[in-house]
């Protein structure tokens, strides 16, 4: 899989808990919320869209007990709109995420799962609705890789 999916190796016996964030408010600082809004949810993979208020989200996602969790959200990487990449939650202190009311490492710290961010760079963030073409585009293949992959586990 591309995005640094693939350092995520063998996911046949474990359950992989997307969350989606960000503000559908704010253009691509939603990119979160629509890709949890389109993916599938199996046996290996649950799907929790908690859009800016993460933090509301710790006990239920402690109580799914994921063996992964992969945090969906926009990312200022400094790349061209749609760039994404997976990184560890313990990494991202050299990147800037949009829109939370606390940081996502900090969140980590109440977390059992080994954590993830799927970050996508985004191209607006200004006020109004729906993604830009290059960040709709790649969450649109975004979401049709991951829903292959885990329907083939």
């Amino acid at each position: 899989m591309f995005c640094g999916l693939k350092k995520l190796s063998d996911l046949s016996d474990k359950l992989v808990l997307f969350a989606g964030l960000g503000n559908v408010l704010r253009r691509d600082d939603g990119v979160g919320v629509y890709l949890a809004q389109k993916l599938y949810e199996n046996q290996h993979i649950q799907v929790l869209n908690v859009e800016v208020s993460i933090e509301n989200y710790i006990g239920k996602i402690n109580e799914i007990d994921p063996d992964v969790l992969i945090l969906i959200d926009s990312v200022f990487f400094n790349r061209r709109p749609g760039y994404c990449q997976l990184i560890p939650v313990d990494k991202l202190i050299d990147f800037t995420t949009n829109t939370h009311n606390i940081s996502l490492s900090k969140i980590s710290e109440f977390i059992v799962a080994q954590t993830f961010i799927l970050g996508i760079q985004p191209a607006i963030v200004t006020f109004g609705e729906g993604l830009s073409s290059p960040v709709k585009k790649k969450a649109n293949l975004l979401v049709k890789k991951i829903n292959t992959y885990f329907s083939c586990l």
